[in-house]
């Protein structure tokens, strides 16, 4: 059996094809695609089937599942609207079984067009479904490019006290900060340099991307979204776009300047997950994470790190580069079970 776990972000779209003989999973092939869908949602249809024919061909599956956090672009004037249009999208595209990650299971292509709203951001639903396979009592910590999942799971099954994105972001269980796409003037407002404190430019000057460039915790592959100016991704351009943040330039600041602005923005971003890590520990009392993502080291692990608790990883299940799409595979595995 051959089934397809798609995970359909604002502005990544992750498949992962698993092949499964007597009940167990014989190999896992994954991709990603970089898709803004606030602009370009007009291309998930052809993004999809070139991401699945990389890898087999369309009329070979099984199954296919879908996970999405993409209804929120502002491409939709509701949640409802974003999901209808990735459903109908896939329903063009696909001629076996397709099903969606709800908050409680799959939902069919038959009942999600009564019930959109069940399906709106529920991929983390999925990634702990592989969470609950490493660890029966604790808190994953999914650290992507854009936001951090933070989410508690007793006796095997997740206990979010949040059921949607807009809950999720007052129990700490959301953290609306990542790895690549995070504006540093949305979580910072002065900036240390040199023995004075400047206030920053609130512009879409740099991201969290130019900071892990400039720090060597990612690599030019990993930069997979836009620049803020449409410009390159190497050092230079980052720290180039670092400076703006206290409006300067190159000529201005040296590396070493740049490489401590750098690290001061990211000791605060770490803050921030402690900050929402903290607020799901105190009311679940639980001293074990298991992170993931992207972010999974860079991240996750020194939120972790500063309150003490038990660190373990998904790699444990998963290889390093299988955890970025962790929920697209989570999404393949309820599929699976949702068919037979």
């Amino acid at each position: 059996m051959k089934i397809a776990g798609l995970d359909i972000g604002g502005a990544n779209t992750d498949l992962a094809i698993i092949d499964f003989k007597d009940d167990e999973i014989e190999s896992i092939a994954i991709d990603f695609e970089y898709l803004p869908m606030w602009s370009n949602n007009n291309e998930l249809i052809s993004t999809l089937k070139q991401l699945i024919e990389k890898i087999c061909p369309l009329d070979s599956l099984d199954g296919v599942g879908i996970s999405m956090t993409s209804e929120l672009v502002d491409a939709y004037k509701t949640k409802k609207e974003g999901v209808l249009d990735v459903v109908f999208k896939c329903e063009e595209l696909f001629n076996c079984p397709i099903g969606f990650v709800g908050l409680n299971d799959i939902i069919s292509l038959k009942n999600i067009k009564s019930r959109p709203i069940e399906v709106a951001a529920c991929n983390w639903i999925a990634t702990s479904k592989i969470t609950s396979k490493i660890d029966e009592n604790c808190i994953f910590i999914d650290t992507g490019s854009t936001t951090t999942d933070i989410i508690p799971i007793k006796n095997g099954k997740e206990c979010s006290k949040g059921r949607t994105d807009f809950e999720r972001l007052a129990t700490g269980e959301l953290v609306y900060t990542g790895t690549l796409r995070t504006n540093i003037a949305s979580f910072i407002d002065k900036i240390p340099i040199k023995n004075k404190e400047y206030r920053i430019a609130s512009e879409l000057f740099a991201q969290t991307a130019d900071v892990y460039m400039v720090l060597d915790k990612i690599d030019v592959d990993d930069y997979i979204c836009d620049t803020f100016d449409g410009e390159g991704k190497d050092k230079i351009d980052c720290m180039r776009r670092i400076s703006r943040l206290v409006c300067s330039d190159l000529d201005y600041l040296s590396s070493s300047d740049v490489i401590d602005i750098s690290k001061f923005i990211y000791k605060k971003q770490v803050e921030q997950i402690v900050d929402g890590l903290k607020q799901v520990v105190d009311y679940q009392n639980l001293d074990t994470v298991v992170i993931t993502g992207l972010g999974k080291d860079i991240l996750a692990n020194e939120a972790a790190k500063i309150l003490n608790l038990k660190i373990r990883s998904m790699n444990e299940f998963l290889s390093d580069e299988e955890c970025i799409v962790a929920p697209a595979i989570g999404t393949a595995l309820m599929m699976k079970d949702y068919l037979e």
